[in-house]
């Protein structure tokens, strides 16, 4: 439904759209009645108390009377509500419940693993108790061993406990070496021999070159070597004459050097330690091919010179000789001569392991 407001500002509208062309306009002072038109134009809607006519021939036939113009409403049809639809739903159904089920079982493989990992922990912590415990009484023994006088005597012959030397220099090892210190009988006994060493000859000189020739001499008096002492034995064998002693140098680090230049002067031949003679039948030991080595202890150069009593060449396999090398330097000289004399009461701990060597020298006994 449309309605319109009607304005006295459209009174100069000389006729509406509503009216017929043949109506004269409304006197001008006349207000007409209801609302006035509106000033925006609207459009033209046939008005539901317009009576709206069949046209006629003529157009001069007159129209009946305007009346005026009163607004009309109709009246709105009442149009009762519509049924609401009811619609009947049915009652919720409640959700089954589900069976309460026991959980399922746990897997043992995680347990298993904390056992047996709790029970590694368990046996290492016990293992370090008792490592601890060890060592905390092996700790007790030696404290109680080091505050308990040493009441046992030192019954090694020929040690003096006043006088005790350090062997790596002439400075802590001033007392000379005598030929009764290192030749103390007419027989060596070495080892389990029950046949010793017969000792022929014995000699002590401040002269080193008395016991070496040419290079090997003149190396020992650079590395100021002041004393020898050597002595000529026979084998047990009797078919066999060494020749053997120590030279005193000044330090460890002078024997050192004397030991490795040794070799190459030998090996060069421009030197060698001499053999001494003893007496008839021993002149094979200065002349004939021998078998040489040396070794070092401290400041101390023990060496050894074997050849064959009949003056024959000794063979590179002839185990005789290497078994008499090794009872010279090793037997004889560094365990019981230097070891005694090391273990004077005032060397703390041992000299360290002599270093040796061998070789061959010729027969020669040239300076």
């Amino acid at each position: 439904m449309v309605y319109r407001y009607d304005s006295d500002e459209d009174a100069f509208v000389p006729y509406r759209d509503d009216d017929s062309e043949g109506q004269p306009p409304p006197a001008a002072g006349a207000v007409p009645a209801g609302p006035s038109p509106s000033r925006f134009p609207a459009p033209s809607l046939p008005r539901p108390n317009q009576l709206v006519l069949p046209s006629s021939g003529t157009s001069t036939a007159a129209s009946p009377p305007v009346q005026d113009a009163v607004p009309h409403y109709e009246a709105t049809p009442n149009y009762e509500a519509a049924p609401t639809a009811q619609y009947d739903l049915p009652a919720a159904v409640p959700a089954p419940q589900e069976a309460a089920t026991a959980p399922p079982p746990r897997r043992g493989g995680g347990r298993t693993w904390q056992v047996l990992i709790g029970g590694a922990a368990a046996l290492v912590l016990l293992a370090l108790c008792g490592l601890a415990g060890a060592a905390l009484l092996d700790g007790r023994q030696l404290i109680g061993q080091q505050a308990a006088p040493n009441t046992t005597p030192d019954n090694t012959p020929g040690t003096d406990p006043t006088q005790a030397s350090d062997l790596d220099s002439r400075d802590t090892d001033q007392a000379p070496l005598t030929a009764r210190e290192v030749f103390p009988s007419s027989t060596l006994a070495i080892g389990d021999s029950q046949n010793g060493y017969e000792v022929l000859r014995t000699q002590s000189s401040a002269s080193c070159p008395v016991a070496a020739t040419g290079e090997v001499a003149d190396l020992l008096v650079r590395l100021g070597c002041n004393q020898v002492v050597r002595a000529t034995l026979r084998a047990p064998d009797q078919e066999h004459l060494v020749t053997t002693g120590l030279f005193n140098l000044t330090d460890r680090s002078s024997a050192e050097r004397a030991r490795d230049r040794i070799r190459q002067v030998l090996d060069e031949r421009e030197g060698r330690f001499r053999g001494m003679p003893a007496g008839d039948g021993t002149d094979a030991i200065a002349t004939a091919p021998a078998r040489v080595g040396w070794q070092v202890r401290g400041h101390y150069v023990a060496y050894a010179v074997v050849s064959r009593a009949d003056g024959a060449t000794i063979r590179s396999g002839d185990t005789a000789v290497r078994e008499i090398l090794f009872d010279m330097l090793e037997l004889h000289l560094n365990r019981d001569v230097l070891e005694r004399r090391a273990n004077g009461g005032v060397a703390n701990q041992p000299s360290p392991e002599p270093t040796d060597g061998t070789g061959r020298q010729d027969g020669s006994d040239e300076d």
